[in-house]
């Protein structure tokens, strides 16, 4: 199965910030949509960064509360791993599991058409999974019958 097929049931916009948004807002944002992530887009409509709930952990650890009054840009991972469309979704799982991290930004001909998760990954292969055992079954069933 290609992330082409898992982006098509998930909706068309991806939840995204400005590199001066501030960390306080972004908090604010990752509770009421109940993610983990969002992707930073400059002024141009670029994809330049992403900023997930680990970033802003890890940075309260080391300067506490004046992470808040950062920006975005300060905490971002700038240039983030992408990939296609087309890749599979074991070779997304691949991907994240090397690179240790829990979304993916999808990127066509240079532009960016979603965000997969480690979730909507580990989903797709349980369901890829369960269709083939499901055939498999029938398969055997018929043979026997």
């Amino acid at each position: 199965m290609m992330l082409s097929a898992i982006l098509k049931n998930k909706p068309a916009a991806v939840i995204s910030v400005h590199p001066d948004a501030s960390i306080t807002s972004v908090v604010k944002l990752l509770g009421e949509k109940r993610i983990g992530a969002v992707l930073v887009i400059d002024a141009e409509e670029r994809l330049v960064g992403i900023l997930s709930e680990r970033d802003i952990v890890r940075m309260l650890n080391t300067h506490a509360a004046a992470t808040l009054d950062m920006t975005v840009a300060q905490l971002m991972t700038p240039s983030p791993t992408v990939t296609s469309p087309e890749a599979t979704v074991v070779e997304a799982m691949q991907i994240m599991t090397d690179g240790r991290f829990r979304h993916l930004p999808v990127v066509s001909g240079g532009k960016l058409v979603g965000l997969v998760s480690i979730g909507d990954v580990v989903k797709a292969r349980i369901d890829q999974q369960a269709h083939e055992v499901d055939s498999l079954r029938a398969y055997v069933v018929g043979a026997v019958a």
